[in-house]
């Protein structure tokens, strides 16, 4: 029955680079896209953080 398949918990989405994608569905895809461009924008806010530490550090010896 479906009813069982409800029962079981959800895998958690991840992604490898340069993983087959071709046995995903277009919802699995869509998942992913999602997941990764949370993942940018959290990658950006790091190397913008890590840009101010380093630039701030670089002025402070400079002086």
């Amino acid at each position: 029955m479906p009813m069982e398949d409800d029962d079981r918990p959800r895998r958690k989405v991840t992604h490898e680079i340069g993983q087959d994608l071709s046995l995903l569905s277009v919802e699995e895809l869509t998942e992913r896209v999602a997941l990764l461009k949370t993942e940018i924008v959290r990658l950006e806010e790091a190397t913008t953080r890590k840009r101010a530490s380093r630039d701030a550090a670089d002025s402070f010896f400079k002086s």
